[in-house]
């Protein structure tokens, strides 16, 4: 009876870990995915934002297909690269520099990224379509500055949610990497670990 339940009880942890290892790695696959999400939606929001400033009715799509795609694809190779790959080469073991990185990531690639990106693409539909009358080259840079004060007062929000969506995400897998860590090795046996 005794070795019926021990081989029971290494069943059920074996068939948990695995549970739980299916269940991190989902996580730590999909965690770009969702912050590159959000910042596509960034890059709707200040597309949508630069828009309507400058009065800017046609080429929609043209528009807006750059302003989720390369948002999203910046932010998700940003982030593998900067604390996914890192963390689990093992050149990123602080707690504190994994959400800060993924803070940063966050908020630059998914936040600020978008918004300036969004700029270029507008001006140029406003000045192919004359909607709005854009300066002479010497003024250029105080108009853009100008014109983005009011975009990112208003994106600031979404700045801000980003930042807190990849700390939240970075020390997630930080979390998950300390756990891994953790894990026998394979071919070790559950009962010795118990002892």
């Amino acid at each position: 009876m005794k070795l019926a339940d021990s081989l029971y009880g290494a069943w059920e942890y074996s068939g948990l870990l695995y549970l739980v290892m299916d269940l991190n790695e989902n996580f730590f696959s999909y965690s770009p995915i969702f912050l590159g999400i959000n910042g596509a939606f960034a890059g709707l929001i200040a597309n949508s934002l630069f828009r309507r400033l400058l009065n800017v009715s046609q080429g929609f799509i043209t528009s807006s297909l750059p302003m989720a795609a390369l948002p999203f694809i910046t932010t998700v190779a940003a982030y593998t690269g900067i604390v996914s790959d890192a963390l689990l080469s093992g050149d990123l073991n602080c707690q504190i520099c994994t959400v800060v990185r993924g803070g940063l990531v966050g908020s630059v690639a998914g936040g600020l990224y978008p918004i300036l990106l969004a700029l270029p693409v507008n001006a140029g539909l406003a000045a192919r379509y004359s909607t709005a009358l854009l300066p002479e080259k010497g003024n250029r840079l105080r108009f853009f500055i100008t014109i983005s004060q009011p975009v990112l007062k208003k994106m600031s929000y979404v700045l801000i949610l980003q930042a807190v969506f990849g700390i939240y995400l970075s020390s997630r897998q930080y979390n998950i990497y300390m756990k891994m860590l953790q894990l026998p090795e394979h071919g070790v046996d559950v009962e010795e670990m118990n002892d």
